[in-house]
């Protein structure tokens, strides 16, 4: 049985009134943790040596990769983590001459931003991931229900989900190595950069390091620390000789993500508008459907 168009855009327009009243909406309020750590990447010290890369693997006890870590031609194409590799390196040639006069290369350090306002966090609808008082974007797979909306919500799409297992499918992305962080221990890829490309304290420091270094050699770097405002300031930083559009960052707002969206669910749910309204739609054509069986009841 359909329902005509008319009827249903009747009890629709009913419903979206119950929307359109004013309630009091919510304020927002940051959730960022007030004395987290941070890393600092130097894009002008990384030689792409992928130690990082081995190091994340050997910590998180991932699976042995194809290519082995040695192996340097996988900088031949652009990769993304996933499920079975936290971290990777990129390689990218922005336009700058070595001084052999051939194009530099600039490497990029590559996973989970553990941003401080995490937009995976506010889209979880279950609280498998949090913000940890340390920095970490921490996952529980115990309360995992495997919906991915943290997947649709990262703005730097790192979450990656086991799609090739069936049974217990879960969410990976970089943990900030928090069991370390928990024991003192630094993070297992800074621990092992034989450049010190990678710089690990708390945020605050290492972005006063940023910025000190920026000062002290204007020529040398961008005068940019990316992290510091994108989507509210990520856990993250990094400070590069090039401009960060050519060696793969995206432009984001300074805006943290669930300011936005959360300000949205305030609004629509302040009174419990939005649940009113939607029952009432739901009553109003479940209203006409049963008159309707009823009448064609009757005529039968």
């Amino acid at each position: 049985m359909s329902i005509p168009r008319r009827k249903f855009l009747g009890a629709l327009g009913a419903a979206g009134m119950a929307v359109a009243m004013p309630g009091k909406a919510q304020a927002w309020e940051s959730k960022a943790p007030p004395d987290p750590f941070g890393c600092l990447v130097d894009l002008t010290r990384c030689v792409g040596c992928r130690k990082c890369e081995q190091a994340c693997n050997e910590v998180n006890k991932l699976p042995e990769p194809e290519t082995k870590f040695d192996d340097l031609t996988i900088l031949d194409a652009k990769r993304r983590p996933d499920d079975k590799v936290y971290t990777v390196i990129n390689r990218y040639y922005p336009g700058r001459m070595d001084d052999r006069n051939k194009l530099a290369p600039t490497f990029v350090k590559v996973q989970c931003m553990h941003c401080q306002d995490p937009a995976c966090v506010s889209a979880c609808i279950t609280g498998a991931l949090s913000k940890r008082p340390d920095g970490a974007v921490h996952y529980d797979v115990s309360k995992c229900i495997g919906c991915r909306y943290c997947m649709a919500a990262c703005p730097f799409e790192i979450p990656a989900y086991e799609y090739h297992d069936p049974i217990t499918p879960q969410v990976r992305k970089c943990t900030f190595c928090f069991d370390r962080l928990e024991k003192g221990q630094k993070p297992g890829c800074v621990s092992i950069c034989p450049v010190e490309a990678i710089t690990f304290g708390k945020r605050d420091k290492v972005l006063e390091l940023a910025k000190g270094r920026i000062s002290r050699d204007p020529a040398r770097y961008v005068d940019h620390v990316y992290g510091e405002k994108e989507v509210g300031g990520t856990s993250w930083l990094y400070i590069s000789g090039d401009d960060f559009g050519k060696v793969g960052f995206q432009n984001l707002p300074a805006r943290p993500m669930p300011q936005t969206s959360e300000t949205i669910q305030h609004a629509l749910f302040s009174y419990l508008w939005s649940p009113l309204a939607l029952f009432g739609l739901l009553g109003a054509v479940m209203g006409y459907t049963s008159r309707k069986h009823k009448e064609e009841d009757h005529d039968a």
